[in-house]
């Protein structure tokens, strides 16, 4: 089986992340950094926690180092790994001041209870003795200022989200899916949340509904968390794989069935035959691939384009 890979850096203007040639070339130093750990025999599952930790690396995405604020200015992280070829899911929600929450899924693969949220994520932050580490950068704190506007002028700033911010601060979470040589697959998504939002608010990164892999086929998913869960988009994408559509067939029927909704999300997928799949309802979908011939991405695609394939 030739390895495949896509990943995505989520699904916010290219002029939010520095313009097209600029994330055109660290997607595209991600994809072929992780292509090699596939193709010198490396799992699935290496391959996406390898290509979730550069892409939290990343400051221009938003998850890990480079995360947005939440209402009160700080940032909770979540992230979520599935391994396709034993289905199983993994993941924490809303940690706080480390560098990497998808090296904490890929803890809990293997363990009991597989998903974490805030102390118990923080005490298995203090188990793995991972470093203390702040993933707010300062265009992220200025950004927060500027949202806030005059709340951050008052003694306490209101502890909810301003349903007025900025679209664009409310979108962005990044993700991998892989096929290895052996014809297994997995999956990872990180975000630092969509931004503003309430104290406690979960995401789609650490659900099944953004985040899905069996020995059928991956997705990841990006946009906007609510409008991917009311959707249930990755599950729904990997189940229709399943049950007998081909991997184009369940992109295509699970966008048409968003758009109808009116929604603002986007998805990655691969199968297990080594199709390449995304879809997208919003304006620009970050994302870039291998096909194990040729490195690819989906930058220049139109507000028209909501499928494609390689």
């Amino acid at each position: 089986m030739t390895p495949k890979l896509i990943i995505h850096g989520g699904a916010s203007s290219l002029d939010d992340k520095g313009g097209l040639t600029t994330v055109r070339q660290s997607l595209r130093q991600i994809v072929a950094a992780v292509y090699e750990t596939l193709t010198a025999g490396g799992s699935a599952l290496e391959a996406v926690v390898q290509g979730c930790e550069l892409l939290e690396n990343e400051p221009r995405f938003n998850a890990g180092t480079g995360s947005v604020l939440q209402s009160d200015g700080q940032v909770r992280m979540s992230a979520s790994l599935m391994d396709g070829d034993r289905q199983n899911f993994s993941g924490v929600i809303n940690v706080s001041r480390i560098k990497n929450p998808i090296q904490m899924a890929q803890f809990l693969q293997a363990q009991t209870d597989r998903i974490l949220s805030d102390y118990g994520a923080a005490d298995l932050a203090r188990e793995m003795q991972l470093p203390i580490y702040d993933p707010a950068t300062d265009f992220r704190i200025q950004e927060w200022m500027e949202e806030r506007g005059e709340d951050v002028r008052k003694k306490m700033a209101r502890l909810i989200a301003d349903p007025t911010a900025s679209i664009e601060a409310r979108k962005g979470t990044i993700g991998v899916v892989a096929l290895d040589s052996n014809g297994k697959i997995a999956a990872g998504t990180s975000t630092g949340g969509k931004g503003l939002e309430r104290i406690g608010r979960v995401s789609d990164s650490a659900m099944p509904a953004g985040n899905y892999a069996t020995r059928f086929a991956g997705v990841s998913c990006t946009g906007v968390g609510e409008d991917i869960i009311n959707e249930c988009l990755a599950a729904k994408v990997v189940i229709r794989v399943k049950d007998g559509q081909n991997l184009d067939q369940a992109m295509e029927k699970s966008i048409a069935e968003a758009l109808e909704n009116n929604t603002d999300l986007g998805a990655i997928a691969l199968d297990h035959r080594g199709h390449i799949a995304w879809g997208k309802t919003c304006p620009v979908l970050l994302a870039a691939y291998h096909t194990g011939t040729a490195i690819s991405d989906t930058l220049e695609l139109t507000d028209r384009d909501h499928y494609g394939k390689a």
